[in-house]
């Protein structure tokens, strides 16, 4: 009896290591900066809501914005972008926000890109994998 009590406890842990160490999460957690994102990949699960926490420490107003599959912003962010965003979130400088998008359907590989003009150029992208559960 207490070995199957142990077996079942270790059972229950292990899967609890498991889930804490990476695979996809449906909560975001997001610091930006001046010209940079942390964490620059973010994995999430497809079709779910996504709940994102997301701070702006650098000087001026920073975005977080999802291409849609497929596409890139090119070497510079502009109006001819916006019918290729999937979803995006704006943050002014030294505040947060929680908000809550629902991820993409399509499993896949996504650009994340700074739409304020002249981040994209100054090295501001990062990746969101969408992974089919």
């Amino acid at each position: 009896m207490k070995k199957a009590g142990f077996f079942l406890i270790s059972v229950l842990v292990l899967s609890l290591l498991l889930t804490a160490c990476g695979g996809p999460s449906t909560t975001m957690n997001l610091t930006m900066t001046d010209f940079k994102y942390a964490p620059m990949e973010n994995t999430i699960p497809a079709g779910r809501e996504i709940t994102v926490n997301i701070k702006n420490e650098g000087a001026v107003i920073h975005e977080y914005v999802i291409m849609n599959l497929g596409e890139t912003a090119g070497d510079k962010f502009g109006d001819e972008d916006e019918g290729n965003i999937y979803w995006e979130v704006e943050v002014d400088p030294g505040k947060s926000k929680t908000v809550t998008f629902t991820a993409p359907s399509e499993a896949g590989t996504y650009e994340i890109v700074c739409g304020t003009e002249g981040h994209l150029e100054a090295g501001m992208t990062g990746t969101l994998i969408v992974v089919s559960e």
